[in-house]
């Protein structure tokens, strides 16, 4: 804590630029706290922002106040400080034990920073300092500026990044952190994820990105190579055929075509994966199975049923996943004006619960039955009547021998 403290005094002042503690010890008091300068009246203080659930509450503090609610926070609240100022990234660890580790990477931030107390968005990764992988990708030039044509691109990644920061505390606290990117293309995110995760947030990890396309592997490859990212490999192969993990804690499937995405979810499921971000592309098996006597006067537009057939087909996955033991949301990924293929579907397993009296686990496990053969039943229903029977659907009643 000595160091931690010597640390804060030294820059929480002029050259802060963000505080975010996450993987949070109890939900319920808090998912995450961010902290960041502001100027009210002229002076210079410290805004906190602490999310619990969907709810935000601000104080302000000055710079002993904002030294001591980090600590303190660190000490009762957080396991995971990412400290951001002006000349250093610090990340600070806490073990189950109470033991604080605190990791120093120097570097120079020329972004300028907006102290106003209402202000834009403020990026995870931001502009005006350089990244690495950016750079090679071509999103960002050698002095950190957003090359014009990839500001879209850029905005992505920065909103991938933020889902993944609201999962981290699902992830394992502890040992590697396996995780399968499906259908990695050119590897943004996945560059991106890696980079969050291992460089700025301090995880174990273990990356691997699947894609059919020899030459993307093979220049994803260089580029890790040359980054220095040790654990990050790419391979070819096909998402339906993958058999290289016994066990994977994430798995990510971005734009796998079709059933593709279907074939990635599945494993996902069969790994038993902590977390599953999807976002869905080219949803045609659907569309080409959906009929439906009611809703004919409106599946005759073709247009119209193409569209239906994508939102109905993530719907359902959807279903399926909760049915699997997930927590299941379909998030919009970016705006619509950038891409129509801008839902993601984000699945986190159920932790288990709490042991308790033989009477009462019997009680709730009977519980759980019938509630979830109810949602099994009304979404076998939903399908019938849509005259669709999708992948996923197929390919899980396979696992459980229906």
């Amino acid at each position: 804590m000595d160091e931690l403290n010597a640390t804060l005094r030294e820059i929480v002042d002029d050259k802060l630029v963000q505080v975010i503690l996450s993987n949070s010890r109890d939900r319920a008091c808090g998912d995450k706290l961010k902290m960041r300068p502001v100027l009210l009246q002229g002076k210079l203080m410290f805004q906190s922002a602490r999310y619990v659930g969907k709810q935000v509450f601000h104080e302000n503090h000055d710079a002993p106040g904002a030294c001591e609610l980090i600590e303190k926070e660190l000490r009762e609240q957080f396991r995971q400080g990412e400290i951001t100022a002006r000349d250093r990234c610090v990340t600070v660890l806490v073990s189950k034990k109470g033991k604080i580790t605190v990791k120093v990477r120097k570097t120079v931030c020329d972004a300028p920073r907006e102290l106003t107390h209402n202000r834009e968005k403020q990026y995870i990764l931001r502009e005006g300092c350089p990244v690495d992988f950016l750079v090679g990708l071509g999103v960002q030039t050698p002095d950190g500026k957003i090359n014009k044509n990839k500001y879209d691109k850029f905005r992505q990644i920065n909103r991938y990044l933020e889902f993944i920061e609201d999962i981290l505390d699902r992830l394992p606290g502890e040992g590697t952190i396996h995780i399968i990117d499906f259908g990695c293309g050119k590897s943004y995110l996945t560059f991106a994820m890696y980079y969050y995760l291992h460089v700025l947030q301090g995880r174990d990890i273990c990356v691997t990105g699947l894609d059919l396309k020899a030459d993307v592997i093979r220049h994803c490859n260089e580029l890790a190579l040359r980054c220095g990212y040790e654990q990050l490999r790419f391979q070819v192969g096909d998402i339906s055929t993958y058999e290289g993990e016994q066990k994977v804690d994430m798995v990510v499937s971005l734009h796998a075509c079709d059933t593709a995405t279907d074939y990635a979810l599945e494993k996902a499921v069969s790994w038993g994966a902590s977390v599953i971000l999807a976002v869905p592309c080219c949803q045609h098996e659907v569309n080409r199975q959906i009929h439906c006597a009611e809703l004919q006067p409106v599946l005759r537009y073709g247009i119209i049923k193409e569209r239906m057939s994508a939102l109905i087909t993530d719907a359902i996955r959807a279903g399926l996943l909760e049915q699997q033991g997930y927590d299941t949301q379909i998030l919009e990924f970016i705006d619509m004006e950038h891409t129509p293929k801008n839902l993601l579907i984000r699945a986190v397993k159920r932790p288990q619960r709490p042991g308790g009296a033989e009477q009462r686990i019997l009680k709730r496990q009977e519980a759980c039955r019938e509630s979830g053969a109810k949602e099994i039943a009304a979404l076998q229903q939903t399908m019938e009547l849509l005259g669709v029977n999708p992948t996923l659907a197929r390919l899980l009643d396979r696992k459980q021998g229906i």
